[in-house]
């Protein structure tokens, strides 16, 4: 029999006295946190953009609400946390830590989402690309969120700041008690003084249950979190009507609806990242909804941006802002089936803001119970809307076309009915920029 006890013992004659490394391990690049040096002083970073440049300098009466929000959402970009080749970068995390702590400082309550967690386990898994599989991804997130996390707790550790790290999945948003009970941990971290990091959970999250970028995610919890604003951090100072490299690129400060966006040509993501400035635009239009205001610019503009505000591209909130049901019905809610309306149900429903009869309904699709959400089209099949259904799918296939004069009693209640409906003219406006 192998004498194991010999075994320990030769190792241990080696220099190290831990025997030589495992031949299979030993040789990646290992993440290993830097010791926590107390701050001295708290102070937003010095932007170093030229003071000329045409992403500074711009003063609104919505910037004035960014800079005083009490509760803020922060969403941070894969390549602001770091390096080219997929590490961490603590020295980058520093610098957003020491501005978000100076923002904190005002009294100012702020919830950071953080991209990064696939982009940070690239390295140390020597993955010179993003991974497309599914299967690699979520690999690269497990050993990435641990690492980002490390990392958020050493930086903030410098304030005597303790972090939470909060992950979820469109399926917590999609479902009410879930992103109820999503709202509530974040809130209570709030009140416990500790700073919410949040990401979307890339390890389970499947391909047809992601939020797509985290820059939708972060308009998602400013919406659960009732923040008073957000702010978009990227590479890019703010928007331009076209890339902004090239020589005629004019800079957009100001967005107070779907027509400053005429003419606009937005650009996808980069190597480390998912979400380019349409996703952005796209995260920015979809928070004005909820009312709250966003401002877009550079990772390297965050000590302007959470001082003054006087930076980067404003986007104003709605006037007519959604109530927080409706927001979550249209934007968030997971949607059971789905009601074809004929022209004259659509214009009742959407123009006329009147509950939906089955008389106005030509085909219904799914199965679905009583109180679900489910999805309301025109006879193109157009999205117009979403709401929560008054019958089963079984019961209302049986009322399709008919007057509610030729109901039962039982079944003279709207199908949808208006209090209880989300609609939209045209859902493609707010997805994209054009």
């Amino acid at each position: 029999m192998p004498n194991h006890n010999q075994d320990v013992e030769d190792r241990n004659d080696l220099p190290d006295g831990r025997g030589e490394p495992v031949p299979a391990y030993g040789s990646r690049p290992v993440h290993t946190p830097g010791p926590v040096i107390p701050a001295t002083t708290v102070e937003f970073p010095d932007s170093e953009a030229d003071p000329d440049d045409p992403a500074m300098g711009h003063e609104s009466d919505v910037r004035q609400d960014v800079a005083h929000a009490r509760r803020l959402v922060v969403k941070i970009g894969s390549s602001s946390l770091t390096d080219e080749d997929g590490r961490v970068n603590p020295d980058r995390i520093d610098v957003i830590a020491d501005a978000l702590e100076a923002r904190m400082d005002r009294g100012t309550d702020v919830i950071v989402v953080s991209s990064g967690a696939v982009a940070c386990g690239m390295g140390p898994l020597e993955l010179s690309q993003r991974p497309t599989d599914l299967a690699t991804k979520q690999a690269a997130a497990a050993v990435g969120q641990v690492l980002l996390a490390q990392e958020w707790a050493r930086s903030f550790a410098r304030y005597g700041r303790t972090i939470g790290q909060v992950l979820l999945t469109a399926s917590d948003a999609a479902e009410r008690d879930r992103a109820r009970n999503a709202q509530r941990t974040i809130d209570r971290l709030r009140q416990l003084k500790t700073v919410p990091i949040v990401n979307e959970n890339d390890t389970v999250a499947t391909s047809e249950m992601r939020f797509g970028d985290n820059d939708r995610l972060a308009a998602l919890v400013s919406h659960l979190a009732f923040a008073d604003a957000l702010v978009l951090l990227s590479d890019v100072d703010g928007l331009y009507d076209r890339n902004p490299a090239e020589p005629d690129a004019n800079f957009i400060p100001e967005v107070r609806s779907g027509k400053d966006l005429r003419g606009v040509i937005a650009g996808d993501g980069g190597r480390l990242g998912t979400g380019g400035m349409a996703a952005k635009v796209s995260a920015a239009r979809l928070a004005s909804r909820a009312g709250v205001p966003v401002l877009l610019t550079s990772t390297e503009n965050i000590g302007a941006a959470l001082d003054d505000a006087q930076v980067g591209t404003c986007f104003w909130p709605d006037e007519d802002r959604l109530s927080a049901w409706k927001f979550w019905v249209l934007y968030a809610a997971d949607s059971r089936g789905r009601l074809h309306l004929d022209a004259g149900a659509v214009e009742a429903v959407t123009e006329n803001h009147k509950s939906l009869l089955a008389v106005g309904i030509t085909l219904v699709e799914g199965d679905f119970s009583q109180g679900d959400i489910v999805d309301i089209v025109d006879p193109d099949g157009v999205l117009v809307g979403r709401g929560e259904v008054a019958y089963d799918s079984v019961m209302l296939d049986g009322m399709i076309g008919r007057p509610t004069r030729d109901m039962p009693e039982f079944a003279r209640r709207p199908v949808v009915h208006a209090d209880y409906m989300s609609t939209y003219s045209n859902r493609a406006e707010l997805n994209k920029p054009s």
